[in-house]
């Protein structure tokens, strides 16, 4: 059988880089707020030709909106015809303008959508999204802790669940602002509905590999509880592989197939479903047998005490 929970340490350790590289991301490069979180209007456009990203931002600036009015990304996975143009709040005739000096400029295109957010909805926005996450996180760990009720300590199963989850969620955050501060990407409601199905799913194969922990227990009985934990992990193994592979397969499909109104979603959900497979046996399993074991002093160099010291 392979020793996976064997080598929780390395797991952590590969989390702990990850996460720190995210955190400098979003320390160097910040989260931008797209027009739902800071007001302004938004269109995607596609040329007939190929147009450089740098002539786009040049007419615009030429049409008055330069630095710091006008944000332009090119889609990922096009060939420099398709554009993202974030700008200020326009009414319909400054959109007209808008449209008609590009088209003189950089000839012609088609418009992907329009659409404009005031700073009263961008605000409410905010802080529904805000509430959003931070409820549905406390009602998993209650929900998981009580599922788990008849384990003993059930709440360190839904600390755990949650711990694997922040690690998810500053995984794709890291990612986003790198993105961010390359592409220019912004975060919208598509981002957070993404992070809310990345919390979904993470939930989700946590509580999958916790119940065959479950299970297993019951059968085997928990005084080899790091053995246990090991035979579920490998138990579910291929159904996780499977699950997110499959997963995977869809999202690339409907990048390739739909392209700019869905690549900051799909591209979260890309790094949330990779990310999310991994830390359901990497982190929720690992801590519930670094938390039995009672191991916390290996993370600042200190051996565990014996088993017997520990009562155990």
């Amino acid at each position: 059988m392979f020793d996976i929970i064997g080598k929780r340490f390395w797991y952590f350790s590969i989390s702990g880089i990850i996460i720190l590289a995210g955190i400098i991301s979003l320390l160097v490069y910040g989260l931008k707020p797209g027009i739902e979180f800071g007001s302004g209007s938004e269109t995607t456009i596609s040329f007939k030709t190929t147009v450089d990203k740098q002539q786009v931002v040049q007419t615009l600036a030429d049409l008055g909106y330069g630095r710091g009015n006008a944000i332009v990304r090119g889609v990922v996975g096009t060939t420099g015809t398709d554009f993202i143009i974030g700008l200020p709040e326009l009414n319909d005739a400054t959109k007209s303008a808008l449209q008609a000096g590009l088209k003189d400029k950089l000839g012609e295109f088609q418009s992907g959508g329009f659409q404009t957010v005031t700073k009263e909805s961008a605000a409410e926005t905010s802080r529904n999204a805000t509430i959003a996450v931070i409820v549905s996180s406390i009602f998993m760990l209650l929900y998981i802790s009580w599922a788990f009720r008849r384990m003993p300590n059930p709440f360190r199963w839904g600390v755990s669940a949650i711990v694997a989850l922040v690690h998810d969620i500053l995984v794709v955050l890291g990612m986003f602002a790198l993105f961010g501060g390359l592409f220019g990407w912004q975060i919208d409601l598509m981002f957070i509905a993404a992070v809310l199905t990345v919390i979904g799913y993470s939930v989700n194969d946590t509580i999958v590999v916790f119940d065959r922990i479950r299970e297993n227990v019951k059968n085997y009985g928990s005084a080899d509880f790091e053995g246990v934990v090991n035979r579920s992990l490998v138990e579910t193994m291929s159904r996780t592989l499977i699950t997110g592979l499959g997963t995977l397969f869809v999202l690339i499909a409907l990048m390739l197939i739909i392209g700019a109104p869905i690549q900051n979603m799909a591209s979260v959900l890309l790094v949330g479903i990779l990310t999310g497979t991994y830390s359901s046996i990497g982190t929720a399993a690992s801590l519930l047998v670094v938390w039995k074991n009672g191991e916390w002093g290996r993370f600042i160099g200190r051996k565990p005490a014996p088993a017997v010291a520990r009562g155990q």
